[in-house]
């Protein structure tokens, strides 16, 4: 007998990174081997060197052909076996690893936006919908567009063992909102890359794209975000710990907005839910800051903060990483861990 394994990786496509994927018979009870690729039609190398490496890294219960098959998230390396120039994820590793003892946790809220025949589900041909508003978090067909595919993805997400934690309509018709964790940084990266997977082969069925645009639609409309929510042990013991954060990510504003997507400038515009890109802040209960402090959090004087810069987007291994590599170093230092 044998399973399918379904081969994922992440490709070399600039500003954006794209997900690719390729199918392997293999016998039952086989582990799951590196395998090849060509790496020249992926934007990973060049025709006349053009062998790159998939080395398996995250499995999981392959939803949609069920039975034994599974899904492999891969890394990409050279075939000297070091990691390919566009492996965020060896590079994550390393700065989770030597930060492990202060127990980061992460939850992304990944925003996305539908697309049929070239608009938006839900925008009229030739023209736009009502102005945003009732859709957000919005019930029935006048206000919501999409839902069979989404009420499909968390399924399929739920059979497939991930971190999803819930889903919701979002700001502007055929926009929608899943999010992944509370996870370590590499774990709720890897469940999201792998969950943005199965969105996009979901979607293929309805004949609908499902796009990571930062601005899909230019104007008086939302754009697309990843708020990244994150904590460590000593954030969630106490809030002078969470000020360092919001500091630290101050004094790092410049170096973190330019990793945290293509077209930032566009989605981070001081309206519609943000803060300027050029710009940083924080505050409490502030969805127009960098950084929000939910009110909670100040109440309880523990807890954790919200990035809401992250675009749609962003990589999540990088953002996991910077914001690791930043709040833990600035903690350490103050001595508080």
């Amino acid at each position: 007998m044998t399973f399918k394994a379904e081969y994922i990786w992440i490709d070399g496509t600039k500003p954006t990174a794209k997900l690719r994927s390729k199918t392997r018979i293999l016998a039952d009870g086989a582990e799951l081997p590196l395998w090849g690729f060509d790496g020249s039609s992926t934007n990973q190398a060049e025709g006349s060197s053009s062998d790159r490496v998939l080395k398996p890294v995250f499995t999981c219960p392959d939803p949609i052909r069920g039975g034994d098959n599974v899904l492999v998230l891969c890394e990409v390396l050279n075939t000297d076996m070091t990691p390919h120039v566009s492996n965020t994820r060896a590079t994550l590793v390393e700065v989770a690893e030597r930060f492990a003892d202060q127990e980061s946790w992460f939850g992304i809220e990944q925003e996305y936006t539908f697309f049929k025949e070239g608009r938006p589900l839900g925008f009229p041909q030739g023209g736009f919908p009502a102005p945003q508003g009732g859709y957000y978090c919005g019930v029935g067909a006048d206000e919501v567009f999409g839902r069979d595919v989404v009420e499909k993805h968390l399924d399929l997400c739920l059979e497939a063992g991930l971190a999803i934690s819930g889903i919701n309509a979002e700001v502007m018709p055929g926009q929608w909102e899943f999010q992944v964790g509370p996870a370590g940084p590499v774990e709720v990266a890897d469940h999201l890359w792998m969950a943005r997977w199965l969105l996009y082969r979901v979607a293929e069925d309805f004949d609908i794209a499902a796009t990571l645009d930062a601005k899909p639609v230019k104007g008086d409309w939302n754009g697309a975000g990843a708020h990244t929510n994150f904590s460590t042990k000593a954030m969630r013991e106490g809030y002078d710990a969470i000020i360092t954060a919001c500091e630290a990510l101050a004094e790092n504003a410049l170096e973190h907005i330019k990793n945290y997507g293509a077209d930032v400038e566009d989605r981070l515009t001081g309206h519609h839910e943000t803060a300027r890109w050029d710009q940083f802040s924080y505050g409490v209960s502030d969805r127009g800051a960098s950084v929000r402090i939910p009110w909670q959090v100040e109440a309880d004087k523990k807890g954790y903060i919200e990035d809401r810069r992250p675009n749609a987007n962003v990589d999540p291994y990088t953002v996991t990483r910077l914001m690791v590599d930043t709040c833990c170093t600035a903690l350490e230092k103050a001595g508080q861990v």
